[in-house]
C-alpha cells in the first residue's frame, strides 16, 4: 500500500525497523502519508544503470578490439565477403614480397611475412612505404620497378 501512496515500487519503499509496529497498524492511505511525512516510511533513489562499462568497451572498440566473429552481425554470408577482401589483399602482399625478396634478408623477410599475414599492412602501397622507411631493402632499384 506504501508503495501505491507514495507512486513507486515496493522495492523503494523504505520501513524505519525502530517503528515496525506503528507501520503495521496502519491500515488506511491517510495512515500511510502520516506515517511517511514522520520519516518512518521513505521513498529510495531510483537506481541508474552504470556506463563505465559501456565506455571502457568503447575504448577498446576504439583501438581495434572486439570486433571478432562473435560480435558480427548481418547475414551467414556476410563474412564470405569479409574473408575475399582480406584474400585479395594478403595474395596482393604476398605477391609484392615475392617481388622484393631478392634484395632482403631471409631474416628480414620472415619477419615482414608474418607481419602481412597477422593484418599489420593495409595495402602494397603502404607494405613498400614501411620497408622504404625501416632500410630494410637493400637495391634501391628494386624500389622503382615493383
Amino acid at each position: 500500500m506504501a508503495g501505491r501512496v507514495m507512486k513507486c515500487g515496493v522495492s523503494r519503499v523504505w520501513l524505519d525497523p525502530a517503528r515496525i509496529a506503528d507501520i503495521a497498524d496502519a491500515i488506511t492511505a491517510a495512515d500511510i502519508r502520516r506515517l511517511e511525512m514522520q520519516g518512518a516510511i521513505k521513498e529510495l533513489p531510483v537506481k541508474g544503470n552504470s556506463k563505465s562499462r559501456s565506455r571502457e568497451a568503447l575504448k577498446q572498440k576504439r583501438k581495434g578490439r572486439r570486433h571478432g566473429i562473435g560480435s558480427r552481425k548481418g547475414k551467414a554470408t556476410a563474412g564470405l565477403s569479409r574473408k575475399r577482401s582480406w584474400i585479395k589483399t594478403i595474395r596482393a602482399l604476398r605477391d609484392q614480397l615475392d617481388k622484393v625478396r631478392a634484395s632482403m634478408d631471409k631474416k628480414v623477410y620472415r619477419q615482414v611475412y608474418r607481419r602481412a599475414g597477422s593484418g599489420f599492412f593495409r595495402s602494397r602501397a603502404h607494405l613498400m612505404t614501411y620497408l622504404e622507411r625501416n632500410k630494410m631493402l637493400r637495391d634501391l632499384n628494386v624500389k622503382k620497378k615493383a
